[in-house]
């Protein structure tokens, strides 16, 4: 079955009272895209917040309202957002998806995901134009590498709505070696991004009487993403890589149920909480693989397994030229100890207890979307 997500086929609509008015920074992102159409689906007034110099591939529509916002610059956003307050008052809700995942350094990390967000809230208050709801978006890396000691094998339950039982066996691991990461565990991020994330919302929750919302998803995929796409051209061409020999654990998102439990967030209107996401199974290293492998028929796949020193050899001279060149590179030493990262599993009863949303697409679904995605688009 194909399952394709088409901006042009989401209905214009009319206002109604029940709307509200969402910023979505960050939109012309492959996150912030989705979030976009998402906030429209829901029949809210969708604000995009994106630089002056941002594609606007995704964000087409006459319903859609296009803002430029500069958080590096205090006195640039101050105008902006007094122009926006003269308009329409302020939003209802902000969903802050702007920020950086690639750097060449720490302190890029941390002007970007740090100090851009403290601009940004700080001119808001400053404005009075502090929404209801500011929903920041996060990560699971904020928490590090931690429960990577193997623990006795235990059963452990899938929390997706769509999980068969064929799938279950097939893709999921049904016996752990780790303990699943928990919301009252201490974050020890082994990554400037991570760092920089979690000093984030280190900041957010310091600011009294902040309306936050602070959303961790792991690793999410999808149609428009461009870092799991490599893996799909190199199963396109019968290879695969994995590192490390202990056994790891690892757990995906499809952009479409991160979408939805913002959504969620924003109907229920809570504040003060912080959420883990996943699509709620936990997986081998190869389920993501071999499920690609699936989609496109290819039979003949080499599985190559490569030592971690090998991976952070490979990562150290990638990043070496990236300073000589000043463009980030997918491969760095961040990426290497994402990937020396054996757990990933987190404890999604936040968002199922709260705010009653269950993941609805499991893993096979969403790499069969996003595969059709990539060859429909001629990515692939």
């Amino acid at each position: 079955m194909i399952y394709l997500h088409r901006f042009r086929d989401i209905p214009p609509i009319k206002k109604t009272k029940r709307m509200k008015k969402i910023l979505v920074t960050g939109a012309s992102g492959f996150i912030g895209s989705w979030i976009v159409e998402g906030c429209h689906r829901k029949r809210h007034d969708v604000w995009a917040g994106i630089r002056e110099t941002s594609g606007r591939r995704y964000l087409q529509g006459e319903w859609l309202n296009l803002v430029i916002l500069d958080f590096t610059n205090k006195d640039v956003l101050r105008r902006q957002l007094t122009s926006v307050k003269d308009k329409i008052g302020k939003w209802d809700v902000i969903i802050h998806a702007a920020g950086a995942t690639k750097c060449l350094n720490k302190d890029e990390y941390f002007f970007n995901n740090v100090t851009c967000t403290e601009n940004f809230v700080d001119t808001l208050e400053e404005l009075d134009m502090m929404p209801s709801q500011f929903i920041y978006l996060s990560s699971l890396s904020v928490m590090g590498d931690i429960r990577e000691n193997p623990v006795a094998p235990h059963p452990v339950a899938c929390k997706n709505a769509a999980a068969s039982v064929d799938f279950l066996s097939t893709y999921t691991i049904q016996s752990s070696v780790y303990d699943e990461i928990k919301g009252n565990d201490i974050p020890k991020p082994n990554t400037a991004y991570g760092e920089s994330k979690l000093e984030a919302e280190k900041m957010l929750m310091s600011k009294e009487g902040l309306p936050y919302v602070i959303v961790r998803p792991t690793g999410v995929y999808g149609p428009r993403e461009k870092d799991y796409f490599m893996m799909f051209k190199s199963i396109a061409q019968h290879t695969d890589f994995a590192v490390g020999f202990k056994p790891q654990e690892l757990t995906f998102l499809y952009v479409d149920d991160l979408v939805e439990c913002l959504m969620k967030i924003v109907e229920k209107e809570v504040t003060g909480s912080s959420y883990f996401l996943s699509d709620g199974c936990i997986y081998t290293s190869r389920a993501f693989s071999d499920l690609i492998s699936s989609c496109m028929e290819k039979k003949h796949i080499a599985h190559i397994k490569a030592p971690l020193w090998l991976l952070k050899s490979v990562c150290a001279v990638s990043a070496f030229f990236s300073k000589i060149t000043g463009k980030p590179s997918t491969l760095n030493l961040d990426k290497y100890r994402i990937l020396r990262q054996r757990n990933w599993q987190c404890d999604i009863n936040g968002v199922i207890d709260e705010l009653d949303f269950i993941p609805k697409w499991n893993l096979q679904r969403g790499v069969e979307t996003t595969y059709n995605w990539y060859k429909n688009e001629g990515w692939l």
